[in-house]
């Protein structure tokens, strides 16, 4: 079972994590502004390493990922020696780690599927039949007991066994792209709990998606596979040691990523484009291959289990193949009058976009509040949004009225069964109703209904701004509850009531031949657009969704003017979502303020930098470690009197590994290559066990010798101290880097060689503002 701290955002007043930082009152901060304008954890006011934020629902402790590549000896010489065979093994388990990644990924993403339909259906299908027997008080409480008996399955099992997996699970994943280590964020239990919490809480009738966390679970896929498992389960194969560093780890769990959006919309460049324009930080050709190889399985076994399930094999599950919402047959038109008609459905999407991430940041901020009262408080909370859930999808229906049927829709009208456009619901014989329609129907079902063409008079107004509306209310309420959920499907559905209300009233105020299920797509693009900010990978998606290359065009203009409207007014969800959970993603775009400021200005802000001589003493060498935190050091040589030199940066991990091993000299000497060889691998040195409580030492050891030439990275990145801070952002996330050393512009005898060392933490601009308040009313004025 996975420990968890006793809040969800964080500790209240007086109460410390077990690093022993100080956290802040959820109420209200020392300036009297309430907690609802502030961050969830508290920031500190100065360039710091330390750092705490929120992964999933639990506070844990953060640290960054070494993406870059180590250049010691110990490094070198392990590739040296790797024989022809040894590197095809690596390149061929790259790819076979890839396909299994799309393989499990498809598989489960189609089991999942097919749980939530057919417990979806089935639940439906009871509580209707009671409605036309006018039991209406025994439906309700069927309705609301079973949504209420999944949604406490879920609550559980993120409550109490994997904290980590509530949410979608999408903004840790970028950060951890980012370079961020966010942990207990991809193991087993998080797998598990995913999983079974997804089928109950979809299925439930939440107002939520599986989208985000099928994205979650393929990355959870990706590290398991890389790894070998976690834990006392892990697998220690000789071939898995090649993935035992954060590089590759990465490079899968971005297949993975894009595996899990591949999986959620059928949609397997999309889900390549996702990763590259939304999660993925680094990126390369390479990568490209792998994550479209991985997408193109995912997309296989799905058409390989629908083909399967089709017919009725499976349940409900199967219906309607790859095409969610086929609209191949729609005739679009891309006349001046249609595009101004675009224009106003795009604007409008990206105003209500921005709009509803407002909202939610301020839900999310009242929810740390309830959250913080324990794990009580946030059961209680998924339970109370569920009967809210509940009584509103029952209730509302009633409140419309029944409509006839066309008789040109045939049988079709009224729908009894499983599925079906038009849900006779509580109405007479040869009538139906609209938002039963909408509301009692699976997923796929209620989108495909939505988006289904050829039907102008089918919903009527009132009915949509219904849906709409609770939709919207339901939306904001139910994301940041503790189980796990996705953002996609709410908008999707959202934006899809609002094109098709826009459709209506433009075919009423001026007449205007309009197909609403086209209406439907744009809208639901648009509000997407204006909430998320994702533009190329959202087109592809639904260009891919709705089988209509036509589209196209006018896919990427409401997408565009969504976007820009959107941007206008605040950050996408993901980017809030980030900010909120304090997670030090580091953006594509420096502040324009930070060019007044020198990466040298940022060093001296900082206490003094801790090197180390190539030659150290153990007692040194301990007591630094025992005294500073830091994950890096700065190796300098002397090679004679007055003359001091950089030789690189060793590792924390390292110097631990060296103290474990009492790898020690009993003379202040240079080893050979060999020496350091015979006792240290580069597979060993991957161990990122930092831990040194446990290690003692004797006195004659203390007085003895490391020779950190064998473990020092010679080659790191180097900046020069007049590089100005903007600059150093787009080289510190361009190329992934964890430190960054600052050069002195002179060299000289009595000149240090090392100004001083960056981390992610000193390149944040809070972090910045918070020591150099003068930059506060520049940012202001930019």
């Amino acid at each position: 079972m996975e420990e968890e701290t006793p809040t969800t955002a964080g500790p209240g007043p007086g109460r410390k994590h077990d690093d022993g930082v100080d956290s802040e009152d959820p109420v209200s901060t020392g300036n009297g502004i309430s907690s609802l304008q502030q961050p969830l954890l508290k920031r500190s006011n100065t360039l710091t390493a330390n750092h705490l934020a929120m992964v999933g629902a639990k506070v844990s402790h953060i640290e960054s990922l070494d993406y870059e590549i180590i250049e010691n000896d110990l490094f070198k010489h392990d590739w040296r020696s790797r024989s022809t065979v040894e590197v095809l093994q690596y390149v061929f388990l790259k790819w076979a780690l890839a396909f299994l990644v799309g393989l499990l990924t498809g598989v489960i993403a189609s089991l999942i599927n097919l749980a939530i339909e057919n417990i979806s259906g089935i639940k439906m299908l009871h509580m209707v039949q009671l409605v036309r027997e006018k039991r209406y008080w025994a439906g309700f409480f069927y309705f609301s007991g079973f949504n209420l008996a999944l949604t406490f399955v879920a609550a559980v099992l993120c409550v109490v066994f994997a904290p980590t997996a509530a949410g979608p699970g999408i903004p840790e994943i970028k950060a951890y792209l980012n370079g961020v280590d966010t942990p207990n964020m991809f193991g087993a239990p998080q797998l598990i709990v995913k999983i079974i919490g997804s089928i109950c809480a979809v299925s439930s009738g939440l107002d939520l998606g599986k989208e985000g966390p099928l994205v979650h679970i393929g990355a959870c896929l990706a590290n398991l596979l890389s790894q070998g498992g976690s834990g006392r389960f892990r697998l220690r194969w000789k071939w898995l040691r090649y993935f035992n560093n954060d590089r590759d780890r990465r490079d899968l769990i971005t297949c993975g990523a894009s595996s899990g959006v591949c999986a959620a919309f059928r949609s397997p460049v999309g889900g390549v484009l996702f990763a590259l324009e939304e999660v993925a930080t680094w990126w390369r050709s390479a990568l490209l291959w792998r994550t479209f190889f991985s997408t193109a399985t995912v997309v296989v076994v799905l058409r390989g289990f629908i083909e399967v399930c089709r017919g009725g094999r499976c349940g409900l599950f199967g219906e309607g193949g790859l095409i969610i919402f086929d609209v191949s047959d729609v005739t679009v038109r891309h006349g001046l009058g249609d595009l101004l008609l675009v224009t106003l459905v795009g604007v409008i999407g990206g105003v209500l976009g921005a709009l509803y991430n407002h909202v939610l940041h301020m839900v999310l901020r009242l929810y740390n509040l309830i959250n913080d009262k324990g794990r009580m408080a946030k059961l209680a909370l998924a339970l109370a949004v569920c009967v809210f859930t509940s009584a509103g999808l029952y209730v509302l229906p009633f409140a419309v009225p029944c409509t006839p049927c066309d008789p040109a829709f045939g049988t079709a009208c009224p729908a009894t069964g499983r599925s079906g456009n038009f849900k006779q619901f509580n109405c007479p014989a040869g009538q139906y109703n609209d938002l039963a329609t909408l509301l009692h129907a699976t997923n796929v079902d209620a989108t495909r209904n939505i988006f289904s063409t050829g039907t102008p008079g089918e919903f009527r107004l009132d009915s949509l701004l219904i849906f709409f509306a609770i939709y919207c209310v339901l939306g904001l309420f139910t994301f940041g509850i503790a189980v796990p959920s996705g953002l996609f499907l709410p908008i999707i559905l959202m934006g899809a009531a609002y094109g098709r209300i826009v459709a209506l009233v433009l075919q009423s105020a001026v007449g205007a031949s309009i197909d609403h299920g086209l209406y439907a797509v744009l809208g639901a693009a648009a509000l997407m657009s204006g909430s998320m900010r994702m533009t190329v990978s959202l087109c592809v998606i639904f260009l891919e969704l709705t089988n209509n290359l036509t589209l196209l065009p006018m896919t990427m203009f409401v997408l565009l003017i969504a976007k820009t409207v959107g941007d206008a007014f605040n950050p996408s969800i993901y980017e809030i979502i980030l900010d909120l959970k304090g997670l030090p993603f580091l953006e594509p775009k420096p502040e324009p303020w930070m060019k007044d400021l020198t990466v040298g200005e940022l060093a001296a802000a900082k206490p003094r930098t801790i090197s180390l001589q190539v030659i150290e003493k153990v007692s040194n060498v301990l007591e630094v470690l025992r005294s500073t935190g830091h994950n890096g050091f700065p190796v300098v040589d002397r090679p004679r009197p007055g003359l001091s030199e950089l030789h690189g940066l060793v590792l924390r991990s390292h110097l631990v590994a060296v103290l474990r091993k009492r790898w020690f000299l009993a003379e202040k000497r240079r080893t050979e290559e060999w020496e350091a060889r015979e006792r240290f691998s580069s597979v060993e040195l991957a161990d990122k066990n930092c831990k040194i409580d446990d290690i003692e030492l004797t006195p004659e050891e203390l007085e003895m010798y490391i020779d950190l030439h064998p473990f020092t990275n010679t080659t790191p990145y180097t900046v020069v101290e007049t590089m100005s801070v903007a600059k150093a952002v787009v080289l510190f996330r361009s190329v992934a880097l964890r430190h960054m050393l600052i050069m002195p512009k002179y060299q000289g005898p009595e000149i240090s060689p090392i100004v001083g060392i960056l981390t992610r933490q000193d390149l944040r601009a809070h972090n910045i503002l918070g020591a150099f308040p003068h930059l506060a009313n520049k940012s202001k004025t930019h």
